[in-house]
């Protein structure tokens, strides 16, 4: 193992910060470069995504790689999780039908059932045969004429408040259940923090801007330049990992390396419904993207905060929203709407507008959805896609040349994945030890300090504007 070995992971969202500690915690010197004031503040995530099921248009096989990355993350980040299940309903206007989803949901039962039997500290998401259910009409109508549950523990007690409350009458005969949870993202932010602060060996350069790179092929090694406080400074790495998310291009333009890929801009709104005492589980209205049918996402957090997502140029996407490479560059360009948008925030008109829009479009499947404000600004950012398919939903990391790693997640949980792929490059290069990575789930099996978590977690949400509720969560599991 080679001496003094210094890694740049240059941005601090939710792949970068992870490849930090993993890296950290094998002993390696580390450098986080993020050029805004805090750690995991990109593109919002709110959804773990336990199967893919909120993604009719993806292959079998990449629903089952999102079920075991959404439980490897869930293991190494057990309290940033919201244990509540979601609701897939079929508006009458959609194409699809239930049935077509069965015979998936089955593959993704067996394949969670072979992950348990590997490792019983798998059984994450709930007994095995809970992993769905299915509800007929008739078996809502029942549910409806029960009480709501303040803690509800099994399925029957989540679906009352959708029973009482959905519009069956614009949706097909047919709802399922599913354990797919909250994703928290102000409690990563604090958690990964948390962890980080402990490391001596990563160094964390907030406020900092990556302005130039230059390769010294001679020593196999790199020069990054970099700004902060207006001070420009400079320093050698032995191996670079571009985590940089949208502006992943324009480190790899530094590198003159040619990638194509995408970038989208996109937003959740963030509403509060005053009449709601409810606890309830996320609900998916299916819909076709980009279309003025487009699915909705209704995810719940505590007193009555709700974010909306709705998949259509009015509400989430955005007319001319996506970006792609060129000959010239790696990196594509948003137009400047959108990047003011990024870089100096919203203007109110904008965010009331869309909010409204987006409360609007919830009001048409669950009618009571009613007396509900504008809570805070949107949660948005603008997220990459390697290639060029718009629909990807699985990716992790190419290796453009053997000391240097670009990431290139679209969901949160491929982040271990990616991480074990950038071990195994060290191994490789004899940075790391071939022994050194026998079970990377032990490396955090360790809870945190839960007062400590959420007080962090809050603080962060207020830091970035918006309510500490979102910071919270409905279901409380308790883990250790």
């Amino acid at each position: 193992m080679q001496e003094k070995m210094k890694i740049a992971i240059i941005g601090a969202g939710i792949a970068g910060s992870t490849a930090a500690i993993y890296l950290g915690k094998l002993g390696l010197d580390v450098t986080l470069f993020e050029r805004g004031n805090s750690i995991v503040s990109g593109p919002p995530f709110c959804h773990l995504h336990a199967g893919g099921n909120l993604y009719r248009e993806i292959s079998d096989e990449a629903c089952v790689t999102l079920l075991k990355e959404s439980i490897e993350l869930l293991r190494m980040y057990p309290q940033v999780i919201d244990y509540r299940p979601t609701v897939l309903a079929i508006p009458t206007v959609d194409n699809g039908e239930a049935k077509d989803l069965f015979k998936r949901l089955d593959i993704l039962k067996e394949e969670y059932k072979k992950l348990v039997n590997e490792d019983s500290k798998n059984q994450v998401l709930g007994k095995v045969e809970d992993y769905y259910k299915v509800y007929t009409k008739e078996e809502l109508k029942k549910l409806k004429e029960k009480k709501t549950v303040k803690k509800p523990k099994s399925f029957d007690e989540w679906m009352i408040p959708v029973a009482k409350n959905v519009d069956l009458n614009k949706i097909k005969d047919t709802l399922i259940m599913v354990q797919e949870y909250g994703l928290n993202i102000f409690r990563l932010s604090a958690s990964a923090k948390m962890i980080l602060d402990e490391m001596s060996n990563v160094k964390i350069k907030l406020n900092t801007t990556v302005s130039n790179i230059i390769e010294d092929e001679s020593l196999k090694n790199f020069v990054i330049e970099f700004k902060n406080n207006e001070l420009i400074n400079e320093q050698r790495f032995d191996y670079i990992i571009n985590a940089a998310g949208f502006r992943t291009g324009k480190i790899d333009d530094m590198l003159k390396v040619k990638a194509k890929r995408l970038v989208e801009f996109k937003s959740a709104y963030v509403s509060k419904w005053t009449d709601c005492d409810t606890i309830w589980p996320e609900v998916i209205f299916y819909g076709t993207r980009g279309t003025p049918q487009g699915m909705a996402q209704f995810t719940p957090y505590p007193n009555g905060h709700f974010q909306i997502h709705g998949m259509t140029e009015e509400i989430t996407l955005f007319k001319n929203g996506l970006a792609k490479s060129c000959e010239n560059s790696s990196q594509p360009k948003l137009e400047k709407k959108f990047v003011k948008k990024i870089t100096q925030g919203w203007e109110k008109s904008d965010i009331e507008n869309r909010t409204k829009s987006a409360i609007n479009y919830i009001k048409q499947f669950i009618p009571s959805f009613k007396n509900v404000e504008v809570a805070s600004k949107p949660l948005y950012g603008a997220q990459q896609i390697p290639g060029d398919e718009v629909s990807l939903r699985t990716a992790d990391v190419c290796f453009e040349s053997e000391r240097y790693a670009r990431c290139e997640i679209v969901k949160a949980s491929s982040v271990l994945t990616m991480s074990d792929m950038i071990i195994k490059s060290l191994i490789e290069l004899s940075i790391l030890p071939s022994d050194v990575y026998k079970n990377r789930t032990q490396i955090f099996d360790k809870f945190q300090d839960r007062e400590k978590l959420d007080s962090l977690s809050k603080e962060i949400a207020k830091q970035r504007d918006y309510p500490e509720e979102l910071a919270m969560l409905i279901n409380d599991k308790k883990l250790n």
